[in-house]
């Protein structure tokens, strides 16, 4: 008997049946999520073509300058959830604020936080890139989704996932029950199951970090690197190779689909760390995790950190579990 196709529509809905008491609300707003990432993904391909590479000529709240496509991303996934009334509220790494829903649409029950575009210097270099989201229950009552809505702890989430544009488009989630990854078949303009039950693997194959930064680490994290590449004479282990692609849903996907791990540790230019909290690190904290991974911020786990703000950063760890707790390890030896 030929293997039955799953599009990513059936696969939400026979995950929703596990709970008699769902409304359907939760599975729409996922089918949301899948269609705006079918029309990032459709002006991603045909970037060159529509002029739509290059920078915008505006600056986003981290003080970067917009791509392009960085802008479309973005208004694409605010205005395809303002309207549906699943929403209290959202909050995105290119806007200052949290997003409102506009006066006179229905107010939901969850919270959208999201990065539009992950890794958009590389566009105008046709590397891969993402988009990286997260999904809440609301905290507070009644009313207006608020800010305190959206800095939830990342073992709050109900939801998340990234959509990587590269080769081909690929969307992988989790709703706690597992990670599932779809690729979409421009043919048909579905998302269909490829990798389903994705779990990192036990052996772990590659690290990625950008070495060109090395002289501003501490030397606990030189010292990590160097056990990673197995020239570390006290406590020695099969070297791991090195990749680094620059796009960190690029890098994380190699490593759960290949085993290994990424960080971008703090260091003497960015003490406070690089990545976003609420929208890079929680939600594919939440993705490793469900996958039998590990992400941490080099003293604990991502995932119990409370965020302050919506745009606060952070070390970032992720990847095979062994290998995180290492790094922490060389965090506690050399820095205390």
């Amino acid at each position: 008997m030929d293997e039955q196709i799953i599009t990513i529509e059936r696969h939400i809905i026979e995950q929703q049946r596990k709970y008699p008491q769902a409304t359907g609300v939760f599975s729409s707003l996922l089918y949301d999520v899948a269609l705006v990432a079918k029309i990032i993904a459709h002006e991603t391909t045909r970037a060159g073509l529509v002029e739509i590479l290059g920078l915008a000529g505006k600056m986003n709240i981290q003080g970067e300058q917009q791509m392009k496509l960085d802008v479309f991303a973005n208004r694409t996934m605010i205005r395809m959830n303002s309207y549906t009334g699943r929403l209290a509220v959202m909050a995105s790494e290119e806007e200052e604020g949290i997003i409102s829903i506009p006066d006179g649409y229905g107010i939901g029950k969850y919270v959208l936080v999201f990065d539009p575009l992950d890794g958009s210097s590389n566009v105008d270099v046709n590397v891969s890139i993402g988009t990286i989201f997260g999904v809440y229950r609301r905290k507070s009552q009644h009313g207006p989704g608020t800010v305190e809505d959206c800095l939830q702890k990342g073992h709050d989430l109900v939801a998340a996932g990234y959509i990587i544009y590269g080769s081909s488009t690929m969307m992988v989630y989790s709703t706690g029950q597992g990670v599932h990854g779809f690729t979409l078949d421009p043919g048909v303009g579905e998302f269909l199951l490829s990798h389903p039950g994705i779990c990192v693997p036990e052996r772990p194959k590659y690290y990625s970090v950008n070495q060109a930064y090395e002289q501003y680490w501490s030397e606990g994290m030189r010292q990590f690197t160097r056990w990673l590449r197995g020239v570390d004479q006290e406590d020695p282990r099969e070297p791991l190779s090195g990749r680094y692609i620059g796009s960190l849903v690029a890098d994380f996907h190699r490593n759960l689909l290949e085993g290994g791990v990424y960080y971008y540790p703090a260091d003497t230019r960015k003490p406070e760390g690089k990545l976003r909290l609420v929208y890079e690190a929680n939600p594919l904290a939440f993705i490793v995790e469900q996958a039998g991974g590990y992400a941490s911020d080099g003293h604990r786990n991502v995932l119990d950190v409370q965020p302050e703000s919506l745009h606060q950063r952070t070390p970032l760890f992720i990847g095979n579990q062994e290998l995180v707790e290492k790094a922490e390890e060389f965090i506690r030896a050399y820095e205390g």
